[in-house]
């Protein structure tokens, strides 16, 4: 897939959705799409996810972090345009913030 097919955006979710699964259901839900990028959790409490695919995965992507796993409560997403980084261009990953 060439990078003209591809877009970046950086997904903020607000909630209970810290220690239920939601980076791992990011995770799974990325794979089946073909979205790469990473998520992680933040120290306010909220998840980033860095996200890069075509915009219909990205769309239908960002539908199911809407709803989460079943234990998590996902209050708010939202959503900003990013940059294409190679380095993350090629799979989904679980990254940790380093607190």
């Amino acid at each position: 897939m060439t990078d003209e097919l591809r877009i970046a955006r950086t997904y903020y979710v607000s909630g209970s959705v810290q220690g239920v699964g939601f980076r791992q259901f990011t995770l799974r839900a990325a794979r089946a799409l073909g979205v790469a990028g990473y998520a992680k959790n933040l120290r306010d409490g909220r998840v980033e996810i860095y996200a890069i695919g075509p915009p219909e995965q990205l769309k239908t992507f960002r539908q199911k972090i809407e709803l989460g796993p079943p234990a998590a409560a996902v209050w708010e997403v939202t959503e900003e345009p990013a940059q294409l980084l190679p380095r993350y261009g090629g799979e989904f990953s679980i990254e940790h913030e380093g607190w």
